[in-house]
């Protein structure tokens, strides 16, 4: 057990610590590995049994391909605009990098193809995280980064699994039939319930039958595991599978960079490799965005979600553990520093489109993404920005009364309102562009259903510097949340939980 309490003590104190540093936490696991292989050198502690922590991190990678094959949808991978810049980005970011690594750096061919590959993909981890903090992870430029994120898991998997060379048996033609068992698999989960069966049921999918499955037949056992959640992801239930495995993939995750970073110390030559690497990562960046310009994507849009492309990722280091072990260090390093720096960005990515809007907009193209055209209100003479469950139940009440329009910047959840009659158009609160081109005239209220505090605050802002002089009600969770939004300029806040505790008193009453 000593082994395994010193992982989860130096994971634990150096997570917290990058934490409070505001970085992400996986940076504290890189270091917590480093610190351990540094300890390990001067005590009495085991320096290369580590057959339990190669499991659990094996394990952390299946979970992880397991939670992606869930978000897989085909209509929209096969989007141009996705599968477009994914693979443009791809193609000429190893088609630039190849070159300068085989005759600048003497390596071999494919040492040089592989270290190519492993720095064009983009960190879905640090990625999705942030995108998920930010309640963005459906609004448009989210689902364009998530969207690439997947394409570049797969020629992921498709690089290792070309690389490895390894061959399936005969057996293996079974995955055809795999669809076949899709509406036993979907019957499972319409009654599997929310207890822990839930979860091992994912579990089982994953690492049971995708792992172990395709393994024993010649394949790969991460493939196995991403086809395992593709094939169950058209179900109502696979966003709340999603969920339910989040932590549980996490806590595996922790055991694959702590054994990158034990997997040896960084030698200064590695740290100057690692600093060379990290020239190319506002290139990458730059990439991003003038290929979703070209792809007809609104200047906001292409920052934001090039902006969550911008750190080198994970399955670089996947990639590298199993292709190129003598340069895992060195690009453990290069992630690490990546991570750094694409942390604060993200977090500050709205703010930062503001202060160079005037610059980035005029590259848009004159024609722009269906999606992303403007929409303009009509006769309405409320209007409800965010259509989760209370926005909702806002707009159903107010339509019995008066002309109502809903906003909200998650597309697909817009189409299923327009779908049920309801005056609904996609736009995004914290779109700079969107406040310029909104007209307010008739629009006697303004109802802020919104998730998160910092799009409240912006939305108060920009209504009252359009001098809008009709009403902004919102509502909050917290008390010390109340008296900001009324400083900010709201007229009326509601306290949720409170309202509805007096709501259920008012009902004994």
């Amino acid at each position: 057990m000593l082994l395994e309490a010193v992982w989860i003590s130096f994971a634990f104190i150096l997570g917290f610590f990058a934490k409070s540093l505001r970085l992400p936490n996986l940076v504290g696991y890189l270091i917590a590995g480093f610190v351990i292989a540094f300890v390990s050198q001067g005590t009495s502690l085991p320096s290369n049994n580590y057959e339990i922590l190669n499991h659990i991190s094996h394990l952390g990678i299946i979970l992880l391909l397991f939670t992606i094959g869930l978000k897989l949808n085909f209509k929209s991978l096969a989007s141009k605009e996705v599968f477009g810049v994914g693979m443009a980005h791809f193609l000429i970011t190893v088609g630039l990098l190849t070159p300068v690594f085989y005759y600048g750096f003497s390596l071999s061919l494919k040492v040089a193809m592989l270290i190519s590959i492993a720095l064009s993909f983009s960190s879905t981890v640090l990625s999705a995280k942030t995108l998920e903090s930010k309640k963005e992870l459906k609004a448009f430029h989210g689902r364009m980064a998530l969207g690439i994120l997947i394409i570049q898991d797969i020629l992921a998997l498709l690089t290792i699994s070309v690389s490895t060379a390894q061959v399936p048996s005969l057996w293996a033609l079974g995955i055809f039939l795999l669809p076949l068992l899709r509406p036993v698999l979907f019957k499972i989960l319409d009654h599997v319930g929310r207890d822990e069966l839930f979860v091992l049921f994912g579990v089982l999918l994953a690492i049971s039958i995708g792992g172990f499955g395709f393994e024993s037949v010649g394949l790969s056992a991460e493939l196995g595991a991403l086809i395992m959640g593709f094939l169950i992801s058209g179900h109502a239930r696979a966003g709340e599978l999603s969920k339910s495995l989040w932590s549980l993939k996490e806590f595996f995750l922790i055991g694959f960079f702590l054994k990158i970073g034990i997997a040896g110390l960084p030698t200064l030559n590695d740290l100057y490799i690692a600093l060379g690497f990290m020239i190319i990562l506002p290139i990458k960046s730059w990439l991003f965005f003038n290929l979703l310009l070209l792809f007809k994507l609104r200047a906001r849009s292409s920052f934001l979600a090039a902006l969550s492309l911008t750190a080198f990722s994970e399955f670089g280091l996947i990639v590298s553990d199993k292709l190129l072990p003598e340069w895992t260090t060195a690009l453990a390093l290069t992630v690490a520093m990546s991570f750094i720096i694409s942390s604060p960005l993200n977090s500050a990515a709205h703010s930062l489109y503001e202060k160079i809007c005037n610059y980035l907009i005029p590259q848009e193209r004159k024609t722009l993404h269906p999606d992303e055209q403007p929409i303009y209100l009509k006769d309405s003479q409320v209007l409800v920005m965010g259509l989760g469950r209370a926005g909702t139940a806002a707009y159903e009440e107010l339509e019995k009364h008066c002309v109502v329009t809903g906003m909200d910047s998650d597309p697909e959840k817009v189409k299923l309102h327009q779908q049920q009659g309801r005056n609904v158009f996609y736009a995004d609160a914290e779109d700079h562009n969107f406040w310029g081109k909104l007209y307010l005239e008739d629009i006697k209220a303004v109802i802020l259903a919104m998730d998160e505090m910092p799009a409240q605050l912006n939305s108060i802002e920009k209504l009252r510097q359009r001098d809008f002089k009709g009403k902004i009600v919102t509502n909050c969770l917290y008390k010390d949340d109340y008296q900001t939004l009324i400083d900010a300029g709201a007229d009326i806040v509601h306290l949720t939980m409170v309202e509805s505790g007096v709501s259920l008193a008012r009902e004994i009453i």
